[in-house]
């Protein structure tokens, strides 16, 4: 997220503070002070009051801080990296390497920052009930309560990006047995609560003359905004889903056969052509086993190019990421980002090179299957 630094490791899991949390945390700071500074002016005095605001706004932090960790100790159970914990205006926001694999489990992961939460609510309660505590602790110890039960229940919102989101999304992945079906639907819905949310700010200026109330607004956009990416994500993943490796594969593959000569070769593959630095090079029986680059032809005579074949200038390469042609599109992408390569080899279930696939190829076919989809 731009604007976070990392103040530290959180059981292992990299600690990140968003800019934007010092704003809250400074107007959460004089408005808790200024409640205790009402409520218990005599019993405080001038200082205490605030700093006991900030010591308040710094336990609900913690609660959110909590919650987060919730959510990122269910995933860890499950194999689940988790990348990042950050806290920000809005409050945190634990990053997973990957999904779930199941409905289950990312029902799992989605439940357990709302449990966490409602636990410390709890937590809080029983804490007044059951200890004799008064004034400003007794306070504190109630807001707290209540800051972790609203905390719970507005994650509960069933819409992207919020827990209750992520819920809805493992419940229709459950019912349609596609996960990217509970993306969009989920997104969708959360959608309509940002919507909701921004309306519902807007309405004390429109009907009553009044200050919008700009938090809801605020929250709201922030739903619409990430709920919308939400489902432009869910949308690309599931196309992907149901393509293959060969769909992307590159046109006019750049494939030779190691027995033509230079002069062929340059021929029917350089000249008048599109400009290609290297060709893949195959055998008699199809199989890959190398590279041709085109700037090597300058270290053999034009004269003896009929004489020479592609297979004298041909380089063996000692590894190559290859994948099938039956393989996800997802899982190729996945192979991209985790390799840090532009380009995987192609071959089918015999071993014959199929082509290449690139990145580039890949927004291609994107483009054009949107494209068709809007015509």
């Amino acid at each position: 997220m731009n604007g976070s630094f990392r103040v530290g490791n959180l059981f292992g899991i990299p600690f990140y503070i968003n800019s934007s949390w010092f704003i809250v945390l400074g107007l959460l700071t004089l408005t808790y002070g200024n409640d205790l500074a009402t409520q218990f002016s005599q019993e405080l005095g001038n200082t205490l009051p605030w700093i006991l605001g900030l010591i308040t706004a710094l336990l609900l932090f913690s609660s959110v801080l909590a919650h987060e960790l919730g959510h990122s100790f269910v995933a860890l159970y499950q194999g689940i990296k988790v990348k990042s914990i950050t806290l920000f205006l809005f409050g945190g926001l634990a990053s997973l390497d990957r999904e779930s694999k199941t409905p289950i489990e990312a029902f799992l992961v989605a439940i357990a920052g709302p449990l966490v939460s409602i636990l410390l609510c709890g937590f809080f309660v029983s804490i007044n009930i059951f200890t004799s505590i008064t004034g400003p602790a007794e306070s504190i110890v109630q807001l707290l309560a209540y800051i972790n039960l609203f905390l719970a229940l507005f994650n509960l919102i069933p819409g992207l990006p919020l827990d209750g989101g992520n819920i809805l999304k493992s419940i229709v992945w459950k019912i349609t047995n596609n996960p990217y079906k509970g993306i969009i639907f989920a997104s969708r819905v959360g959608q309509v609560f940002g919507c909701l949310a921004i309306i519902s700010g807007l309405i004390p200026a429109f009907l009553f003359s009044r200050i919008p109330n700009f938090w809801n607004i605020l929250i709201g956009w922030f739903l619409l905004q990430n709920a919308g990416r939400s489902a432009q994500y869910g949308e690309i993943q599931g196309m992907l889903a149901d393509l293959n490796a060969v769909d992307a594969i590159i046109p006019d593959n750049p494939i030779v056969s190691n027995n033509l000569s230079l002069r062929e070769f340059v021929n029917e593959y350089v000249i008048g052509k599109e400009a290609r630095k290297k060709f893949l090079v195959i055998n008699e029986m199809g199989q890959f086993v190398g590279v041709i680059n085109v700037d090597d032809l300058k270290i053999v005579n034009t004269s003896q190019w009929p004489l020479v074949q592609v297979k004298t200038l041909t380089k063996p390469l000692a590894k190559i990421e290859t994948v099938t042609a039956k393989t996800s599109l997802l899982e190729v992408i996945s192979l991209l980002e985790q390799k840090q390569i532009s380009e995987l080899t192609v071959i089918d279930e015999n071993g014959i090179l199929v082509g290449s696939i690139e990145k580039a190829s890949i927004r291609r076919l994107l483009t054009r299957k949107e494209q068709a989809k809007t015509n």
